[in-house]
């Protein structure tokens, strides 16, 4: 390929020189954005920049003027290599013979990750090349190692699969300290596609095989991360639901790739690709993590009793019944009892959990009405089930779960009940943020019930008690 075709629109280009002149290109525009940056705008530059320019969502008509004027500069510069990239992607869709539309997706945020990795892994349609004998003799590896039968070859792409898929979370988990999108969403798609490449790489296999295939590394990939005590049974389970949906996607590609003659073209770039892809998303995002949200969780019940009659045990109440509720009958942290030192602002609020002690400064104090607090010390979420008993792994520490302050508020109702409302902030590390607060969210509404469920039997047998005397 010569230097002047990197601006032609005409022809067609292979996975291969297209994987290469991306990397390439990618590694001197990112330099060449970092030295400007750095030596002419005194700002710092990394590669999540790409997606949030300054390290936060603003809008053009807030930005500084140095701002501004950085952000010109970059698009400035970064027109040859958006022409470049559009060209070589047209290109390179015409030789898969994909819709030309879909070079509207370089332009998407995130997606074009994926997008570029698909079509380094998509093999061009079949022609009469006179390279072709090479690139299959470029393959002896693979046909070597890959066996030709359903079972065997199924066998081999679960078992590569899997370890790197377990190499890929040690290094996430244990070297870059992140739960993100590239453990959670990477990782699994890219597993389920790269599983379905080997297992049909002799011969295409049937859909619903390819979906099995890419289903079973995901549940070896768990099986391996337990048995090894990387993680435990209760993480493993939360995750179950995404890493499947994304495996069975990435599966779904696979079968479509494999169905065009996987096993004739050149695999090198391709495999390389995908084996790079997963890393690169981690180490993304270790240097620049996103920022962490403040969540917020409510939860009401009426009690009938007055608020003077709850406001009494807010702050103290006995030891709760042992917990019937799932969270806690597989591990997660529940609510024992609290004990409150003190009154007024000033006060400590003790709440003791199965996993330890939160102490709880009191930062509201409006008696029978409002009773906010922080939390300055916290235990473990939660304890993990694990072949080898007590494990302990990152995602449980106070470093990915931060319990942030929580509130009561004791509404008065016409029918002379009252109404608690409860509402507890906390951040949460693990990413994607929209999946895990579904878990998140949902435990800890369960352990306002477990409180209030409580607080109310106490108040009402308070009531019931004054009743009858």
């Amino acid at each position: 390929m010569k230097f002047a075709d990197l601006w032609s629109w005409e022809g067609r280009v292979d996975r291969g020189l297209y994987a290469l002149v991306g990397l390439i290109g990618f590694a001197i525009k990112h330099n060449l954005d970092r030295l400007v940056a750095t030596f002419v705008f005194h700002r710092q530059w990394g590669l999540f920049n790409y997606w949030i320019p300054l390290g936060r969502a603003v809008r053009i008509t807030t930005l500084a003027p140095a701002d501004r004027a950085l952000l010109v500069t970059l698009l400035v510069l970064s027109l040859p290599f958006i022409w470049v990239g559009v060209v070589l992607t047209m290109r390179r869709l015409r030789a898969s013979g994909l819709p030309a539309w879909l070079v509207v997706l370089f332009f998407a945020p995130y997606l074009n990750l994926l997008f570029f990795i698909i079509l380094c892994v998509y093999p061009s349609q079949r022609s009469d090349d006179p390279q072709r004998s090479s690139r299959i003799r470029g393959s002896r590896v693979l046909k070597q190692i890959i066996p030709e039968s359903n079972w065997g070859s199924a066998a081999i792409a679960l078992v590569i699969t899997s370890a790197l898929g377990a190499a890929a979370t040690v290094f996430s988990v244990k070297a870059l300290a992140m739960y993100g999108w590239g453990l959670f969403v990477a990782l699994p798609f890219c597993l389920g596609l790269f599983s379905v490449l080997l297992y049909g790489y002799h011969r295409p296999r049937s859909l619903r095989s390819c979906l099995a295939v890419a289903s079973l590394s995901i549940v070896l990939l768990g099986a391996l991360l337990l048995a090894f005590a990387v993680e435990g049974l209760v993480c493993l389970v939360m995750a179950a639901p995404i890493a499947l949906a994304l495996a069975l996607i990435g599966g779904s590609m696979g079968y479509v790739i494999q169905q065009r003659q996987w096993d004739r073209l050149q695999t090198g770039a391709a495999f390389g690709a995908m084996l790079l892809f997963v890393p690169f998303i981690m180490k993304t995002e270790a240097l620049k993590p996103p920022e962490i949200p403040l969540l917020r969780v409510s939860t009401q019940i009426e009690i009938n009793a007055s608020p003077e009659t709850v406001w009494h045990f807010l702050g103290s109440f006995p030891s709760l019944p042992p917990p019937t509720e799932w969270p806690f009958r597989v591990g997660i942290a529940f609510p024992i009892r609290s004990t409150l030192m003190g009154s007024g602002l000033g006060a400590r609020r003790e709440c003791q959990f199965s996993s330890g002690q939160f102490v709880e400064p009191i930062l509201v104090w409006e008696e029978n009405r409002r009773l906010g607090f922080g939390i300055s010390g916290e235990p473990l979420v939660m304890e993990e089930l694990s072949p080898y008993g007590h494990i302990h792994t990152r995602h449980i520490d106070g470093q990915y779960f931060q319990a942030q302050d929580a509130e009561f508020v004791l509404t008065p109702l016409p029918n002379g009940h009252t109404l608690l409302t409860g509402t507890s902030r906390y951040r949460n590390r693990m990413w994607p943020v929209a999946y895990w607060r579904l878990w998140s969210d949902a435990i800890v509404h369960q352990i306002h019930l477990r409180v209030f469920r409580h607080i109310k039997n106490l108040a009402e047998a308070e009531v019931m008690q004054a009743t009858v005397r």
